[in-house]
């Protein structure tokens, strides 16, 4: 090719590849593959910030500071219920994906599983915090999970995800 034609092809490549690009993200964003409201941000320090304060005022009491949750999580007490899980990686949190652990956080045990009946001493929150909040609590928990963990649970929500398509 001439060398007084290469800007010329530069140019066209370039253009073409703009416009490559702004159709595929108008298919990626009529896909509606936007990131669900729900997702967890344990990277995120404000958001973390904001959850660990809400945990404690919110959650502490029964799960503990530590979020090591109540003895004997796994057995019902007298009243038929479980005590609180741990949050930590001693308990069973991460093995839920983020849309679950949301809604049982905004809706409570029985309407997030789908579960007529089931009783927990687990409250819905949606009328005390807002989603943000619950988006906060959970990402702030998720942050304090061993990088093992964390990885794990990035995982199930790459499947649970592909499920859902």
């Amino acid at each position: 090719m001439p060398a007084r034609s290469k800007p010329w092809a530069v140019a066209l490549a370039a253009t073409v590849a703009v416009v490559a690009a702004l159709a595929a993200y108008g298919v990626w964003r009529a896909s509606g593959a936007v990131e669900p409201a729900y997702r967890l941000r344990p990277d995120d320090a404000s958001l973390t910030a904001a959850g660990q304060r809400v945990y404690m005022a919110q959650c502490a009491a029964c799960h503990g500071a530590a979020l090591e949750g109540q003895p004997n999580w796994r057995e019902r007490g007298p009243d038929g219920r479980l005590p609180a899980p741990p949050h930590d990686g001693s308990g069973h949190t991460w093995h839920h994906p983020d849309e679950l652990l949301f809604r049982i956080t905004k809706h409570g045990v029985a309407k997030a599983a789908g579960i007529d009946g089931y009783v927990s001493a687990m409250p819905a929150y949606e009328s005390v915090l807002s989603d943000q909040e619950i988006v906060a609590v959970l990402s702030w928990i998720k942050s304090q999970w061993p990088g093992p963990i964390r990885s794990r649970h990035d995982e199930l929500n790459r499947l649970a995800e592909r499920e859902k398509r």
